[in-house]
């Protein structure tokens, strides 16, 4: 679970509400027009953006912000350094017995194991790995969207209640709902792109680049086994995905493996 992620989001709503309840009766703040204007609108000028799978698959994704976690960087290079030392000292075959932390390094030592030439070993990977990034860039690109358009929605909704306010000034019953509408689809749409859509959008592309980034290390790591490279050319390779001053401690951590 990404704490940020949460914390971030439960406490800009937890200050909104806040002040809501602070300031005035929290009903005057519910408007069902305004919200149909902004929350569905929205999600249906996305909709006619993107095509029905990638924008129901930009939903799925957008868990990753919150739940997803990629393993630490350190731990998983004295990981890759014990399965290189296995490796070298007792073939590819005796991975096999190991257990592997993640997915997408287990499915390219089962490559190894499995005896494919290199060249079909990268080519699946990369596959892989850029069928993962193109899931997480739509995923961004759909939230970025609804951060676009919710504003936009709110700004309609709000000429919408203008119109309605000026058009029926004959009658003061009708000036206040018209208003309403008028002014908390601004409030809708301001806080739909602020507080949610732009800021999952920020995270999954931060998510597609770490993922990235662990992906290829993982790459180069399995090649190198492949190739039966020296365990300890192997964590000096994996160091430099590491900044300077930790570089001495994954080496620790290695020999420690």
């Amino acid at each position: 679970m990404d704490l940020a992620t949460l914390i971030g989001l439960l406490g800009a709503l937890g200050i909104i509400g806040s002040a809501v309840v602070l300031g005035a009766s929290p009903l005057v703040f519910v408007n069902i027009p305004s919200l149909l204007i902004v929350i569905g609108g929205s999600l249906l000028v996305v909709l006619a953006k993107f095509s029905i799978g990638q924008f129901l698959g930009a939903i799925k994704v957008a868990g990753r912000a919150f739940k997803f976690r990629l393993p630490d960087t350190e731990e998983s290079i004295a990981e890759l350094v014990a399965l290189s030392t296995v490796a070298r000292k007792q073939g590819l075959l005796a991975l096999e017995d190991q257990e592997i932390s993640n997915p997408f390094l287990q499915s390219g030592i089962q490559l190894l194991i499995d005896g494919h030439p290199q060249e079909t070993v990268r080519a699946i990977l990369d596959k892989e790995r850029l069928l993962t990034l193109d899931r997480n860039r739509w995923g961004a690109k759909v939230f970025t969207a609804l951060g676009d358009v919710g504003p936009a929605m709110g700004m309609i909704g709000t000429l919408i209640g203008l119109v309605q306010m000026l058009s029926n000034m004959e009658d003061p019953k009708s000036i206040g709902p018209a208003m309403a509408v008028a002014l908390l689809t601004t409030l809708y749409g301001a806080m739909l792109a602020t507080m949610i859509c732009i800021p999952i959008a920020d995270k999954l592309s931060l998510r597609m680049t770490e993922e990235a980034r662990m992906q290829s290390l993982w790459m180069d790591a399995i090649l190198a086994i492949q190739e039966g490279t020296n365990p300890r050319v192997v964590e000096q390779l994996l160091a430099s995905y590491l900044p300077p001053d930790k570089r001495g401690k994954a080496a620790g951590e290695a020999e420690g493996a």
